[in-house]
Protein backbone atom coordinates (compact mmCIF):
# COMPACT_ATOMS: atom_id res chain seq x y z
CA UNK A 1 0.00 0.00 0.00
CA UNK A 2 2.85 2.41 0.75
CA UNK A 3 4.31 1.74 -2.69
CA UNK A 4 0.92 2.32 -4.33
CA UNK A 5 0.15 5.56 -2.50
CA UNK A 6 3.58 7.16 -2.29
CA UNK A 7 5.32 5.91 -5.46
CA UNK A 8 2.83 4.85 -8.14
CA UNK A 9 0.20 7.55 -7.50
CA UNK A 10 2.71 10.45 -7.44
CA UNK A 11 4.53 9.31 -10.60
CA UNK A 12 1.24 8.65 -12.39
CA UNK A 13 0.01 12.10 -11.42
CA UNK A 14 3.21 13.75 -12.66
CA UNK A 15 3.05 11.88 -15.99
CA UNK A 16 -0.60 12.88 -16.52
CA UNK A 17 0.21 16.45 -15.49
CA UNK A 18 3.12 16.91 -17.90
CA UNK A 19 1.60 14.85 -20.72
CA UNK A 20 -1.74 16.58 -20.34
CA UNK A 21 -0.18 20.03 -20.59
CA UNK A 22 1.73 19.04 -23.74
CA UNK A 23 -1.38 17.48 -25.29
CA UNK A 24 -3.53 20.48 -24.39
CA UNK A 25 -1.03 22.91 -25.87
CA UNK A 26 -0.67 20.84 -29.03
CA UNK A 27 -4.32 20.15 -29.76
CA UNK A 28 -6.33 22.75 -27.83
CA UNK A 29 -4.52 26.07 -28.03
CA UNK A 30 -7.77 27.98 -28.47
CA UNK A 31 -9.12 26.34 -25.31
CA UNK A 32 -6.01 27.29 -23.31
CA UNK A 33 -7.74 30.12 -21.48
CA UNK A 34 -9.30 31.12 -18.16
CA UNK A 35 -12.66 31.60 -19.89
CA UNK A 36 -12.97 34.83 -17.94
CA UNK A 37 -16.40 35.88 -16.69
CA UNK A 38 -15.42 39.45 -15.86
CA UNK A 39 -17.80 40.80 -18.49
CA UNK A 40 -20.72 39.31 -16.57
CA UNK A 41 -19.75 40.68 -13.16
CA UNK A 42 -16.71 42.54 -11.86
CA UNK A 43 -17.52 44.04 -8.43
CA UNK A 44 -17.30 40.77 -6.46
CA UNK A 45 -14.52 39.47 -8.71
CA UNK A 46 -12.44 42.50 -7.75
CA UNK A 47 -12.35 41.20 -4.16
CA UNK A 48 -12.23 37.45 -4.61
CA UNK A 49 -9.66 37.17 -7.40
CA UNK A 50 -6.78 39.10 -5.74
CA UNK A 51 -7.33 37.31 -2.42
CA UNK A 52 -7.26 33.92 -4.10
CA UNK A 53 -4.33 34.52 -6.44
CA UNK A 54 -2.05 36.25 -3.93
CA UNK A 55 -2.90 33.60 -1.35
CA UNK A 56 -2.10 30.79 -3.79
CA UNK A 57 1.20 32.44 -4.68
CA UNK A 58 2.25 32.63 -1.03
CA UNK A 59 1.12 29.05 -0.41
CA UNK A 60 3.13 27.89 -3.41
CA UNK A 61 6.26 29.70 -2.25
CA UNK A 62 5.84 28.26 1.24
CA UNK A 63 5.50 24.71 -0.09
CA UNK A 64 8.52 25.11 -2.35
CA UNK A 65 10.58 26.37 0.59
CA UNK A 66 9.41 23.63 2.92
CA UNK A 67 9.53 20.67 0.54
CA UNK A 68 12.42 21.51 -1.78
CA UNK A 69 14.87 23.30 0.53
CA UNK A 70 16.51 20.79 2.91
CA UNK A 71 16.44 21.43 6.63
CA UNK A 72 20.23 21.49 6.75
CA UNK A 73 20.32 24.45 4.36
CA UNK A 74 18.18 26.71 6.56
CA UNK A 75 20.20 25.66 9.61
CA UNK A 76 23.43 26.53 7.80
CA UNK A 77 21.93 29.92 6.92
CA UNK A 78 21.46 30.64 10.63
CA UNK A 79 17.68 30.10 10.76
CA UNK A 80 16.78 28.18 13.90
CA UNK A 81 14.13 25.47 13.80
CA UNK A 82 11.91 27.44 16.17
CA UNK A 83 12.07 30.59 14.06
CA UNK A 84 11.42 28.65 10.87
CA UNK A 85 8.48 26.84 12.45
CA UNK A 86 6.87 30.05 13.72
CA UNK A 87 7.27 31.82 10.37
CA UNK A 88 6.03 28.83 8.39
CA UNK A 89 2.96 28.30 10.58
CA UNK A 90 2.02 31.99 10.77
CA UNK A 91 2.57 32.87 7.11
CA UNK A 92 1.19 29.55 5.92
CA UNK A 93 -2.00 29.93 7.95
CA UNK A 94 -2.54 33.52 6.79
CA UNK A 95 -1.90 32.58 3.15
CA UNK A 96 -4.17 29.55 3.42
CA UNK A 97 -7.00 31.59 4.94
CA UNK A 98 -6.66 34.25 2.24
CA UNK A 99 -6.78 31.55 -0.43
CA UNK A 100 -9.80 29.89 1.18
CA UNK A 101 -11.71 33.16 1.61
CA UNK A 102 -10.93 34.20 -1.96
CA UNK A 103 -12.03 30.82 -3.29
CA UNK A 104 -15.24 30.99 -1.24
CA UNK A 105 -16.01 34.41 -2.73
CA UNK A 106 -15.37 33.13 -6.26
CA UNK A 107 -17.54 30.04 -5.73
CA UNK A 108 -20.38 32.12 -4.22
CA UNK A 109 -20.14 34.50 -7.16
CA UNK A 110 -20.41 31.65 -9.64
CA UNK A 111 -23.46 30.25 -7.86
CA UNK A 112 -25.33 33.48 -7.15
CA UNK A 113 -24.67 35.54 -10.29
CA UNK A 114 -26.95 34.18 -13.01
CA UNK A 115 -24.83 34.75 -16.14
CA UNK A 116 -21.68 33.50 -14.38
CA UNK A 117 -23.47 30.36 -13.18
CA UNK A 118 -24.77 29.72 -16.69
CA UNK A 119 -21.21 29.88 -18.04
CA UNK A 120 -19.97 27.41 -15.40
CA UNK A 121 -19.41 23.88 -16.72
CA UNK A 122 -19.35 20.55 -14.91
CA UNK A 123 -15.60 20.56 -15.36
CA UNK A 124 -15.42 23.88 -13.49
CA UNK A 125 -17.53 22.53 -10.63
CA UNK A 126 -15.34 19.44 -10.26
CA UNK A 127 -12.22 21.60 -10.35
CA UNK A 128 -13.55 23.82 -7.57
CA UNK A 129 -14.36 20.79 -5.41
CA UNK A 130 -10.86 19.30 -5.76
CA UNK A 131 -9.17 22.68 -5.29
CA UNK A 132 -11.21 23.45 -2.19
CA UNK A 133 -10.44 19.97 -0.84
CA UNK A 134 -6.69 20.56 -1.12
CA UNK A 135 -6.89 23.92 0.66
CA UNK A 136 -9.22 22.78 3.44
CA UNK A 137 -7.29 19.58 4.14
CA UNK A 138 -4.02 21.50 4.30
CA UNK A 139 -5.41 24.09 6.72
CA UNK A 140 -7.09 21.49 8.93
CA UNK A 141 -3.95 19.36 9.11
CA UNK A 142 -1.80 22.39 9.97
CA UNK A 143 -4.17 23.69 12.65
CA UNK A 144 -4.59 20.26 14.24
CA UNK A 145 -0.84 19.67 14.35
CA UNK A 146 0.14 23.12 15.63
CA UNK A 147 -2.74 24.77 17.48
CA UNK A 148 -4.37 21.61 18.85
CA UNK A 149 -1.36 19.31 18.97
CA UNK A 150 2.31 19.25 19.88
CA UNK A 151 3.35 20.25 16.37
CA UNK A 152 4.74 18.28 13.49
CA UNK A 153 8.00 18.68 11.57
CA UNK A 154 7.17 17.58 8.04
CA UNK A 155 10.70 18.40 6.92
CA UNK A 156 11.88 15.19 8.60
CA UNK A 157 9.49 12.94 6.64
CA UNK A 158 7.41 14.45 3.83
CA UNK A 159 10.14 16.73 2.49
CA UNK A 160 12.81 14.00 2.02
CA UNK A 161 10.16 11.76 0.44
CA UNK A 162 9.11 14.51 -1.96
CA UNK A 163 12.69 15.20 -3.03
CA UNK A 164 13.34 11.48 -3.45
CA UNK A 165 10.66 11.34 -6.16
CA UNK A 166 12.70 13.64 -8.38
CA UNK A 167 15.96 11.78 -7.79
CA UNK A 168 14.16 8.61 -8.99
CA UNK A 169 14.93 6.94 -5.69
CA UNK A 170 11.61 7.17 -3.80
CA UNK A 171 11.35 6.39 -0.10
CA UNK A 172 7.68 5.50 0.53
CA UNK A 173 8.41 4.40 4.08
CA UNK A 174 9.06 8.03 5.01
CA UNK A 175 5.37 8.83 4.43
CA UNK A 176 4.12 5.94 6.56
CA UNK A 177 4.65 7.90 9.78
CA UNK A 178 3.08 11.10 8.49
CA UNK A 179 -0.21 12.05 10.19
CA UNK A 180 -3.35 11.04 8.32
CA UNK A 181 -4.41 14.64 7.73
CA UNK A 182 -1.20 15.48 5.90
CA UNK A 183 -1.40 12.22 3.93
CA UNK A 184 -4.91 13.10 2.75
CA UNK A 185 -3.73 16.59 1.81
CA UNK A 186 -0.87 15.16 -0.29
CA UNK A 187 -3.07 12.61 -2.09
CA UNK A 188 -5.74 15.15 -3.00
CA UNK A 189 -3.00 17.54 -4.15
CA UNK A 190 -1.70 14.90 -6.58
CA UNK A 191 -5.27 14.35 -7.78
CA UNK A 192 -5.45 18.09 -8.47
CA UNK A 193 -2.20 17.98 -10.46
CA UNK A 194 -3.55 15.12 -12.58
CA UNK A 195 -6.78 17.05 -13.18
CA UNK A 196 -5.00 20.38 -13.78
CA UNK A 197 -4.25 20.16 -17.55
CA UNK A 198 -7.89 19.53 -18.38
CA UNK A 199 -9.31 22.56 -16.57
CA UNK A 200 -9.13 26.32 -16.80
CA UNK A 201 -6.18 26.16 -14.37
CA UNK A 202 -3.86 25.78 -17.36
CA UNK A 203 -3.77 29.57 -17.57
CA UNK A 204 -1.25 29.46 -14.72
CA UNK A 205 1.33 28.40 -17.32
CA UNK A 206 0.51 31.16 -19.77
CA UNK A 207 2.86 34.03 -20.44
CA UNK A 208 2.72 36.60 -23.27
CA UNK A 209 6.22 35.74 -24.47
CA UNK A 210 5.12 35.76 -28.10
CA UNK A 211 4.43 39.48 -27.91
CA UNK A 212 8.18 40.08 -27.66
CA UNK A 213 8.92 38.48 -31.03
CA UNK A 214 5.75 38.93 -33.08
CA UNK A 215 5.97 41.22 -36.14
CA UNK A 216 4.50 44.68 -36.21
CA UNK A 217 0.87 44.99 -37.19
CA UNK A 218 0.67 46.91 -40.46
CA UNK A 219 -2.37 49.12 -40.96
CA UNK A 220 -3.21 50.25 -44.48
CA UNK A 221 -6.25 51.61 -46.24
CA UNK A 222 -8.53 49.31 -48.20
CA UNK A 223 -9.05 52.06 -50.77
CA UNK A 224 -6.16 51.79 -53.26
CA UNK A 225 -7.56 54.28 -55.78
CA UNK A 226 -5.36 57.34 -56.30
CA UNK A 227 -6.74 60.57 -54.88
CA UNK A 228 -5.93 64.05 -56.22
CA UNK A 229 -3.39 65.89 -54.11
CA UNK A 230 -2.43 62.84 -52.06
CA UNK A 231 0.66 60.72 -52.31
CA UNK A 232 0.03 57.29 -53.79
CA UNK A 233 -0.34 54.54 -51.20
CA UNK A 234 1.65 51.34 -51.28
CA UNK A 235 1.40 48.03 -49.46
CA UNK A 236 2.94 48.02 -45.99
CA UNK A 237 5.48 45.35 -46.83
CA UNK A 238 7.06 47.30 -49.69
CA UNK A 239 10.10 49.41 -49.01
CA UNK A 240 10.34 53.13 -49.73
CA UNK A 241 10.27 54.18 -53.37
CA UNK A 242 13.52 55.44 -54.83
Amino acid sequence: MNTLLWVIVPYLSIVVFVGGLLWRYRYDKFGWTTRSSQLYESAVLRWGSPLFHFGVLLVLLGHVGGLVVPKSWTSAAGVSEHAYHLAAVFLGTVAGLCTLVGLAILIARRRLVGPVFTATTRNDKAMYVVLAGVIVLGLVATVRATALGPGYDYRETASPWFRSLFTLNPHPAAMAAVPTGFQAHVLVAFALFAFWPFTRLVHAFSAPIGYLTRPYVVYRSRDTRPRPGLRATRPGWEGPQR
